[in-house]
């Protein structure tokens, strides 16, 4: 478990943009004139549904075509593409059993759904019909967001194979035969997966992470039998979330009263410990559903769909994760992210952290958090090895994993700077919304292509990285100079010290002060803030050397003595945009002043501490073509100039 193979195996980034490739763009539905009208003109069907998708944060919002006749509805097949047919039958206008078979013939991979009011009639009629070219048959509830779980069920399905395959994506399954019943739960289900995975969100580290992370979320699968069901979990045991399971349903193509409990028997014998919920109208069911050690709920409660809810939360790895005392039941920490976790993992009493690790409650939390290399790693970890009273190699190991976790995940990534999230283990983050400047995406690059190279990592007691980096970015500069109104001082003849003092003297924004006051508390070293304009690193046009850089000493007695010094120095690097040289330059190069915009480099020096004075170890100037090529090298070879300290030689040389 300790091994580097096996940790290098665990903790590959997960790749989410690769999942969810498989989704319906095009929804053919099929209803009648007074159905179709309600749908359209009423209900905005295509309005609805995109403010479901946005209010989720989902995207990718499907478009619907109406026809209300068989003919319209096979035009349409014929000249356009469908992912989902979807027809809602009205009285004998729409026989959709008959025309889903003709369909079925010519296009097998269209999923066909029946959508149907709900009636003894309708479900009498049902019982009787021909369903083998049916998908799913639904109850329409007048409510839109049937129809997106209807979209998101099929999607689910479509996609689940590939992405449990590929990164660990979990399961729940979700037994039940009837119509009327899944067609009220099974929304319900999606919303509130949706809503966590809204919260576990947070855990990405900019907002195109966040939305891509939605593509981990668990997938929903349905099952309208006891072959049905053992035949999903069979195949996704090992990524099985949990199973919400009716008591009476098909089984060996009859009814059977106690099918819920003879699936929840056979899941037993495989897993102890995963989550099981049974449902039932009969409360007599109790008992039996006690026996499989599952929670019990009573399909006829006013409060089911609340109570659903609540026992999902507490026993699917959603929420929180609340260690409690096994004996007195206090709790002991409420976990809300994954920094809380590494940092409580050591005051956990042993019993409590025995009894959460042993029954995977740590890895399910994780895995529907889509933390999946993490969730993996930590569920293969046996406590049954360690005394219950003697724990502290587990606790090591866990918080061991994290610290390397989140170091992975951080690698290659400019993350949003939070000040609750950013610490020593955080690596590159950007303040503001703006351009990182030409150094600031240099060092990006250099970060994401290091990521990218596993080779880094064969390195023994080595550690190929950018030092720990935060970028105000540009955006932070133009409110500095609009707030203070420093660009008609700037844009002065005045001499460089009287510019400077202008700069000096103006306000920093109170946010950027804290977060600057939060980046201190993360770093243990001195911090060069370097200027990282938009020119700067340019090709043809070099900046280097142009505008200041400063060193701010690492003074761990006085912090605040340090945040002073350093917004000093940002305001002076804000300043030498506008010195004489560099106007002169600008004009030289045919740049314009007005154009030209500052981010900041915030950056951790690298070196050691000898006494009260701190030596940096090297610095350095790489190139990727080398145009003064000597003897057997090449031009494309590349050159790299390296010089003890902080390479003023190498600069000017």
């Amino acid at each position: 478990m300790n091994s580097p193979n096996l940790k290098k195996l665990y903790f590959k980034d997960t790749s989410f943009a690769n999942l969810m490739t498989h989704r319906i763009y095009n929804v053919l539905l099929y209803a009648s004139k007074y159905d179709a009208f309600m749908l359209e003109e009423d209900g905005r069907i295509d309005e609805q549904i995109f403010n479901e998708y946005t209010s989720l944060n989902l995207r990718y919002p499907p478009r619907f075509t109406l026809v209300s006749t068989e003919e319209e509805a096979n035009t349409q097949l014929r000249e356009r593409q469908f992912e989902l047919i979807i027809s809602m039958p009205s009285g004998d206008s729409i026989n959709p059993f008959e025309w889903a078979k003709k369909v079925k013939t010519q296009n097998p991979h269209i999923p066909i759904v029946v959508l149907t009011p709900f009636s003894n009639s309708v479900s009498r009629r049902i019982a009787n019909e021909d369903l083998s070219a049916i998908d799913y048959v639904f109850s329409w509830l007048g409510n839109s967001d049937i129809l997106l779980a209807i979209i998101k069920l099929i999607e689910d399905k479509m996609n689940v194979e590939e992405d449990v395959n590929s990164v660990g994506v979990q399961v729940i399954l979700f037994v039940e035969d009837s119509i009327r019943f899944y067609s009220s739960i099974v929304p319900h289900l999606y919303k509130f997966v949706f809503m966590q995975s809204r919260s576990f969100m947070t855990e990405a580290l900019n907002e195109h992470e966040q939305m891509l992370r939605m593509r981990g979320r668990p997938k929903i699968l349905l099952a309208r039998s006891y072959e049905e069901a053992l035949a999903i979990y069979e195949k996704y045991k090992r990524n099985m979330l949990g199973v919400i399971t009716d008591v009476e349903f098909p089984q060996y193509g009859e009814k059977n009263k106690q099918a819920g409990i003879n699936l929840c028997n056979e899941i037993r014998k495989y897993d102890k410990y995963i989550p099981l919920i049974v449902e039932s109208t009969e409360e007599t069911n109790y008992v039996e559903a006690r026996e499989v050690k599952a929670d019990f709920l009573n399909k006829t409660s006013k409060t089911l769909l609340l109570e659903l809810r609540e026992t999902i939360t507490d026993n699917f790895g959603f929420g929180n994760l609340v260690f409690t005392d096994g004996n007195t039941g206090l709790i002991e920490a409420n976990i809300q992210n994954l920094r809380g976790l590494q940092e409580n993992i050591f005051s956990i009493s042993d019993a409590s952290l025995y009894f959460h690790v042993s029954r995977n409650n740590i890895s399910r939390w994780l895995y529907s958090r889509a933390m999946f290399p993490l969730a993996e790693f930590l569920k293969n970890i046996n406590v049954d090895n360690y005394a219950t009273n003697d724990l502290v190699k587990v606790r090591q190991i866990i918080f061991d994993a994290i610290v390397h976790y989140r170091k992975v995940k951080n690698r290659g990534v400019v993350a949003v700077f939070q000040r609750d999230r950013f610490d020593q283990y955080s690596n590159f983050a950007r303040i503001g919304q703006g351009s990182l400047g030409g150094k600031g995406r240099g060092l990006a690059f250099i970060d994401a292509m290091i990521k990218r190279n596993e080779s880094f990592e064969t390195f023994e007691n080595t550690q190929i990285t950018i030092p720990k980096t935060v970028v105000l970015c540009t955006d932070v500069f133009t409110g500095f100079m609009e707030q203070n109104d420093l660009y008609p001082v700037a844009m002065s003849d005045l001499p460089d010290e009287e510019i400077l003092k202008c700069f000096l003297k103006a306000r920093m924004p109170q946010e950027l002060i804290a977060d600057l006051h939060a980046f201190l508390r993360a770093i243990s070293s001195p911090i060069a803030v370097r200027s990282s304009s938009l020119l700067e690193d340019s090709h043809y046009q070099p900046f280097a050397g142009i505008y200041s850089t400063y060193m701010v000493p690492y003074t761990p007695k006085s912090k605040t003595h340090m945040l002073v010094m350093i917004t000093e120095a940002i305001k002076a690097v804000y300043a030498s945009v506008f010195y004489r040289d560099s106007k002169a330059y600008m004009m030289a190069t045919k740049n314009v002043i007005d154009e030209e915009k500052m981010a900041i480099v915030l950056q951790e020096i690298c070196g050691n501490a000898y006494d009260k004075r701190f030596y940096p170890s090297f610095s350095g100037v790489a190139r990727s073509l080398n145009y003064y090529p000597i003897g057997s090298e090449k031009p494309e070879d590349g050159m790299v100039g390296i010089d003890m300290g902080l390479g003023k030689f190498i600069i000017y040389c």
